[in-house]
């Protein structure tokens, strides 16, 4: 067998069949990488608030993070096709359709550098309005522009790396995309001091350093997505005839891509309402609220894993025509996420003040986290259930209920309460944490309410065909 022959076969033992074999070992085995793998990505963006906060002070800190909102509306969008690309590949090979795996995996592909490319350049362009738009705190308008420009140069990298991540999450491979990411969290580690306060022969380059930090890493991680995938699997076209849009596969999806993409841009957005109204109380809530959000990111991450390996769970079993497979992965990973989120809980109300001293020794930036923290926390548990029905969902290509009940709980019971607590009912920036809150626990109990119907029955776009006789 030829070396390129071989490692194919390699490649395609580390994607897992999830139609066969005990649901909660799948689960699992399956969920681990995700979670260190996300984990990983938490720590990616922390290490820069870390460095920047220790080391530039409070009002670099507040620069840093006061864009990450409007990065996450960008990064949205891509949310939706790479969960799309996800749930039709699973479905795809559940079915046995290996074809139609590789048409997904091109159509994907030509999708998402066309939305990096646009993406790129309308954020460069109108980068420093949109933080006006914001409200950013005039002292920290200079330095949050500069790296919010450079970040957005590492889009088109950022985006085939997730793309290539959910094909092979829809294969069953959640491992390979893992490595790629500790190698490109390494890198941004070594690199953040290196260009932030300046080692060697390279100058101090501050707020800028971190941005370039993250641009290098995120160009790593594709790089070695593309080879991986190119080298060592059959799904990458080779011939410039395969690439090409492919009409009725692009619709489909865009059909379960656009409603999580919505979504993801609902999430989003609304977080950049909630932004503005935390930046009207000042750099240190601002300070306060990026940092709290990155320790809230660490206690979302297991349920944000187990939810993606339910969408895998459920593609692949639907696909393969075993609803009674896939109903049991959602009941196992309900027990699972339920117990690590009380987990999560507990730790963020007893620890609050020493997690938010990770980041900055300055007192009231700490209480004002740790505050944030332990209102949010309540939210833990709901959150978890919420993520798993939408993960449920997504795997079933059932996309729009979970984007209207985004609609409902973000935009008609997130925000105005939010605004409502903090400012005419006078709890200040407590308000906008507990209209956070409440939030999770209505968008549990919708989502819930329409999976109960079994409505995603009707919405599987790849199902095998039962046997002749």
């Amino acid at each position: 067998m030829s070396r390129n022959g071989s490692e194919v076969e390699t490649a395609a033992r580390r994607m897992r069949d999830l139609t066969t074999g005990s649901v909660w070992r799948h689960l699992i085995e399956f969920s681990w990488p995700l979670f260190v793998g996300n984990l990983f990505q938490v720590l990616y963006n922390t290490v820069d608030s870390f460095w920047v906060g220790r080391y530039l002070g409070a009002d670099a800190l507040g620069a840093v993070s006061v864009s990450f909102p409007i990065t996450m509306i960008l990064v949205a969008t891509v949310a939706g096709l790479t969960m799309a690309t996800t749930t039709l590949v699973a479905q795809f090979r559940g079915a046995g359709d290996e074809t139609q795996v590789r048409r997904t995996v091109a159509n994907s592909v030509i999708l998402l550098v066309l939305l990096g490319l646009a993406s790129t350049v309308v954020g460069v362009v109108w980068r420093v309005p949109l933080l006006q738009l914001i409200r950013t705190p005039e002292e920290i308008l200079e330095d949050a522009a500069v790296y919010l420009g450079i970040f957005l140069l590492a889009l088109i990298p950022f985006f085939l790396f997730n793309i290539f991540s959910a094909v092979l999450r829809g294969l069953g491979d959640s491992r390979t995309p893992l490595v790629f990411l500790i190698v490109a969290t390494v890198t941004n580690i070594v690199l953040d001091p290196i260009f932030i306060i300046g080692l060697g022969p390279v100058p101090a380059l501050g707020v800028a350093g971190a941005g370039w930090a993250t641009l290098i890493a995120q160009v790593v991680a594709a790089v070695l997505a593309v080879r991986y995938i190119r080298r060592q699997t059959n799904l990458l076209p080779r011939e410039r005839s395969e690439w090409r849009l492919d009409g009725k596969l692009v619709g489909t999806l865009f059909r379960v891509g656009i409603p999580g993409a919505v979504q993801s841009g609902l999430v989003s957005s609304a977080m950049l309402v909630v932004a503005t109204l935390a930046n009207t109380f000042g750099p240190t809530v601002v300070a306060a609220f990026g940092a709290g959000g990155r320790v809230d990111s660490l206690a979302f991450l297991p349920a944000q894993s187990i939810s993606f390996a339910v969408t895998a769970l459920v593609g692949q079993n639907l696909g393969a025509g075993r609803e009674d497979r896939a109903k049991e992965a959602v009941r196992a990973a309900a027990v699972l996420s339920v117990s690590i989120a009380l987990v999560m809980t507990l730790v963020v109300w007893l620890e609050g003040e020493a997690l938010m001293r990770i980041f900055t020794d300055d007192a009231a930036v700490v209480a004002e986290g740790a505050r944030y923290l332990r209102i949010i926390g309540v939210g833990f548990v709901p959150l978890a259930l919420m993520f798993l029905a939408t993960g449920a969902l997504q795997g079933a290509a059932d996309t729009l209920p979970p984007m209207i009940v985004s609609l409902v709980t973000l935009w008609g019971v997130r925000v105005p309460l939010a605004w409502y607590l903090a400012y005419p009912a006078g709890l200040g920036s407590a308000g906008i944490w507990w209209g956070m809150t409440t939030s999770f626990v209505l968008g549990m109990i919708l989502n819930w309410t329409y999976f109960s119907t079994g409505r995603w029955r009707e919405k599987v776009v790849a199902r095998r065909a039962a046997p002749q006789t």
